[in-house]
């Protein structure tokens, strides 16, 4: 049964694409930079500094101010589609070459460039904007002239820096001191590594024990720590002070560190700077920003090369039936140039105009406010999403936890029945009012049956008191924090606990009436409806784990004892806990979950009724994983889940894995480290059992692996991936997806800030994607069909037109016949499908099928591509033939009737290709041809004005006009007739 995976060494295969990267020491060597080194940091003084460390500033560009031009132009001409342009431009330099005047091929190129240029310098000056919103917030440091303020981006290591509460730590510092008096502080770290539990940070004790901060200027000591990595779980480091007797030396772990990213949630805290810049943990985690390349440019520039072959091969033709006599190689040369329409150069134009009117579409949509498109290039990558990874906390979470049950064996009581305990508890109080103090006290752990009062009342007492949530007074501007602690004030009362599940069952117990107003190691203090103070002295604490999934108070006994034993304490200590535990009742069990974002559910369900496969990647726990997963609905209920045991080695990975492939339908559940080996021994096996799977979730996820999981889906399916996420830890994920969506958390806007776009809320999301992409897709590949068309008609037409006189390479249209051909005579009506769509974006959302279809790409395919091709040779041949037949004696006869019939005949094009009328779209093609008709007077050089105002040119245009269209329109009517298209029943 488990030999269907052969145990087979996994052969390391060298990753060639550009989205891979090496390491941080890797990465170092090529930018000539020192490999990082463990540091001596002296407290107060950074000039003490042995190496020269990197500047604090925190950067989103692709680009500096030197890089930004020859950047940009490597990335266009890198394509071939620009580089052909590049070298049909200079070739005009070569007189034997030259074809016409410089301009009808410097211009356009030129415009090309300029349009490219603007866009990414308005969007690196966006993200220069927005990093320097982050590097200029102000924190005060300590100097030997007092507090004094500093930018982010001036913080030094060996600084000492003041961060106060809800503040961002600016860089990685060793903890010295916190004004909380039990000498420690609270972090959040979800902005760092997806968890929602505070983490318990403590002070450098020799630091804290000093009378002020300003003293730590006085002393003279240092930090010696380890070199910059990625590990935020980890850290190695010693403290030094040498001007006491004797020296003091403490160990420094990750206990005392503020990493940057994390947000200070509890008092005031003083920090040394030991790391910034970049080698920063979090921006360590982070992937350096690079410029993404959209999967509809790269299919584009694949037609252009299948273009280019045949400019090719008709240009050989050319020369072939002339016998390659004379200078035959001169010959295909002009040609090449004669027929370089065949590949438009307005194309890029075109799309990349595009794609800004779909960014400005997207900013303007009212029912998505607030969404920020900060790359412009890909828009339509939003349209062809086969895998979205999305983070847990603060994404399809709002980190906000709500109680929402009390089971007490046979009742519950949910969030409509919390009035009755409520009830319950004022009535205990009420008949105990009259009773001493002692009978308030712990009831005795006898099973004896009691009234539903009573049992109530013992089971919100447990929850009020086992915990390990801390009340904390602090000023509101008219009580001072001392009295308000000593008054126990409501409104200067804020809970602080490293998990916000503790802090949600400590608020709901406050609202039924009993309130925690006071706790220190050895007490706790609780306020009963009518304002009695009960104080409980703690014995002992039952913690909770995720093994028993309960927590408790005992007195004194062999838990102690066990706790004071050297040898196999652990198992001492849990043999200990369980013996006493039976001998306990269990008072009641408590639901608590963290609340969903708005309209979560529905987005999902969506999503998979698009064909789009949702995998949640978070750095939360596994329990709390699956959970919010069931949750949100992105496992159904009729599926089932398995959930990944925890693997060390390669044979544990084989038969799991072998276990998991006997599944189907089934969700799965994977925790990081397992996903590791996994990884390591078995990647091809795994990422096929996983790509088939309805849902993945992968817990306790860093930062890397979130990037590293996206990479595997891009290489292993070949599809396009699309990853949300709101925190610092989202950033690499975020990057390496080929599109990244922020989303603004409450906690900062890393992630908005690195996305290609950026949201409020997640179920923006769905519309982001089923409307927006979609439209952007589907306008993109029409629009570039259509420009083609344009191209190749006219270059068909050139085809025939030097076939007829003898193959020679002597262009049809001159000068600015060319030019306006392809701008002011065609371009608005062409350019107006940007706005054209199939359906209302009403129908797109309550039919996310629709989005199904385009994931096979057949918008923009091979076929549509030929259909194209056929269509633009027919017209062409048929307006040049016809009008070579239809001329009388003049050349520019000829150039008359078939230039008129070639534009009426594009404008009646897009007519036919439009499938929703905008009114912008009858403007432009009245515009179009009003400029066509009112410019033929100065084109005496070209035209005949005499012979157009004849009838005899009229008719001719009309007859040639409609044998090229009519024949279209016709079979556009019957294919709608018997074989119409999905969405056409919808509009129907």
């Amino acid at each position: 049964m488990t030999d269907n995976i052969p145990l087979q060494p996994v052969r390391q295969k060298k990753r060639m694409d550009s989205k891979h990267r090496g390491g941080c020491c890797e990465c170092l060597r090529c930018c000539g930079r020192r490999e990082p080194r463990p540091r001596t940091v002296w407290l107060g003084h950074p000039e003490k500094r042995e190496q020269r460390y990197p500047r604090n500033v925190i950067n989103n560009q692709k680009y500096n101010f030197f890089t930004f031009l020859p950047g940009v132009l490597f990335n266009q001409f890198k394509y071939f589609f620009n580089l052909y342009f590049l070298l049909l431009a200079c070739s005009q330099f070569v007189v034997e070459m030259r074809l016409g005047a410089l301009y009808t091929y410097w211009v356009p190129l030129g415009f090309v460039l300029a349009v490219t240029v603007i866009r990414e310098a308005a969007e690196e000056l966006r993200c220069y904007v927005r990093d320097k919103e982050v590097n200029s917030q102000i924190y005060s440091k300590l100097t030997a002239r007092g507090t004094v303020k500093v930018k982010s981006s001036n913080i030094q290591v060996g600084d000492l820096i003041i961060v106060e509460k809800n503040q961002r730590v600016p860089a990685d510092m060793i903890f010295l001191r916190t004004s909380e008096k039990n000498g420690s502080c609270f972090l959040r770290t979800d902005q760092l590594d997806g968890e929602t539990d505070w983490k318990l940070r403590l002070p450098v004790s020799c630091t804290q024990r000093l009378p002020t901060a300003s003293d730590l200027l006085q002393i003279r000591s240092y930090v010696y720590a380890e070199e910059p990595n990625i590990d935020i779980h980890n850290f190695v480091g010693t403290f030094t002070r040498e001007d006491s007797d004797p020296p003091v030396n403490e160990s420094l772990s990750i206990e005392n560190t503020l990493w940057a990213s994390t947000v200070i949630a509890s008092g005031t805290v003083v920090g040394v700077v030991l790391y910034t810049g970049r080698e920063l943990r979090s921006v360590m985690n982070t992937s350096n920003p690079r410029s993404k390349i959209g999967l509809f440019d790269l299919e584009v520039n694949c037609l252009t090369k299948i273009l280019f072959g045949a400019l090719v091969v008709v240009s050989l033709v050319m020369v072939a039936l002339q016998h390659f006599a004379g200078r035959w190689y001169l010959q295909i040369i002009r040609f090449l140039l004669l027929f370089s329409n065949i590949i438009p150069i307005s194309l890029r134009v075109n799309l990349d105009m595009g794609k800004i009117v779909y960014s400005w579409v997207i900013r303007r949509d009212s029912k998505i406010p607030g969404t920020v498109v900060r790359s412009s290039t890909i828009p339509e990558q939003l349209g062809r999403i086969s895998y979205l990874l999305t983070d847990k906390t603060g994404t399809l979470t709002q980190n906000e936890m709500v109680f929402k049950r009390l089971h007490l064996g046979t009742v519950a009581y949910g969030l409509d029945s919390m009035d009755e305990v409520q009830s319950h508890i004022f009535s205990i109080y009420t008949q105990q009012a009259q009773e001493p103090p002692a009978v308030k006290g712990l009831s005795l752990a006898t099973k004896v049956r009691r009234s539903m009062s009573s049992r109530v009342h013992e089971a919100v007492k447990a929850i009020a008191l086992c915990h390990n949530v801390t009340p904390v007074y602090e000023s509101n501007g008219v009580t001072d924090q001392a009295e308000a602690e000593r008054h126990y004030e409501d409104s200067c009362r804020v809970y602080q606990a490293s998990s916000p599940d503790e802090v949600a069952l400590v608020q709901w117990t406050e609202s039924v009436g009993l309130t925690l107003v006071g706790r220190d190691q050895s007490s706790v203090q609780l306020r009963s409806p009518g304002g009695h103070i009960l104080n409980f002295t703690i014995l002992q604490i039952f913690p909770f784990t995720y093994e028993s999934k309960r927590m408790g108070i005992i007195v004194r006994a062999r838990y102690v004892q066990a706790k004071l034993s050297v040898h196999d304490r652990s198992l001492k200590v849990a043999t200990v806990i369980e013996s006493l535990e039976m001998e306990m009742e269990l008072l009641c069990l408590t639901g608590v979950e963290d609340q969903l974002q708005a309209d979560v559910r529905p987005t999902l369900e969506t999503l998979r009724n698009a064909g789009i496969k949702v995998w949640m990647l978070t750095g939360d726990k596994l329990e709390t994983a699956t959970c919010t997963a069931k949750n949100a609905h992105l496992v159904t209920r009729t599926q089932d889940i398995h959930i990944f045991r925890l693997v060390t080695n390669r044979g544990e990975a084989h038969l799991e894995l072998n276990a998991f492939r006997r599944k189907h339908d089934c969700a799965l559940v994977i925790s990081g480290d397992s996903l590791e080996v996994c990884l390591k021994y078995y990647e091809c096996e795994f990422m096929e059992l996983a790509c088939q799977c309805p849902a993945v979730v992968c817990c306790r996820c860093a930062p890397t692996q979130k990037a590293q999981i996206v990479r595997l889906l891009q290489e292993r399916t070949g599809r396009l991936t699309c990853a949300v996420g709101d925190g610092g830890n989202d950033v690499s994920m975020i990057q390496e997806a080929d599109c990244g969506v922020g989303v603004e958390g409450k906690e900062g806007k890393q992630a908005s800030l690195a996305a290609d776009f950026s949201i409020t809320q997640f179920k923006h999301l769905g519309r982001l994607l089923m409307v927006h992409g979609r439209n952007s897709y589907k306008r993109s590949a029409a629009l570039s069909q259509f420009v083609i068309h344009r191209s190749l008609c006219i270059s068909t037409m050139q085809a025939v037109f030097s076939s007829v006189f003898y193959f020679a390479s002597v262009p049809l249209y001159q000068g600015f016949l060319i030019i306006g051909y392809s701008t002011i005579y065609t371009m608005f009506p062409v350019f107006s499908l940007v706005l054209d769509k199939d359906v209302k974006s009403e129908v797109a959302m309550l039919y996310p099928e629709l989005y199904k279809d385009l994931l096979k790409g057949r918008p923009l395919s091979y076929k549509t591509f030929l259909i194209w091709v056929l269509i633009s040779i027919y017209q062409g041949s048929i307006i040049m033939y016809g009008a070579l037949l239809l001329f009388e004696s003049e050349f520019v006869h000829i150039v008359a009737i078939s230039f008129t019939s070639l534009i009426l005949t594009e404008l009646l094009m897009v007519a036919l290709t439009i499938q929703t009328w905008h009114w912008l779209m009858i403007v432009a093609e009245l515009l179009s041809l009003s400029c066509y008709i009112a410019s033929l007077v100065f084109l005496h050089e070209f035209i005949d004005v005499y012979f157009i105002a004849t009838l005899s040119f009229l008719w001719k245009v009309t007859v040639i006009t409609l044998v090229s269209c009519l024949p279209l329109y016709v079979l556009k009517y019957l294919r709608r007739r018997f074989s119409p298209p999905s969405y056409s029943k919808l509009t129907s």
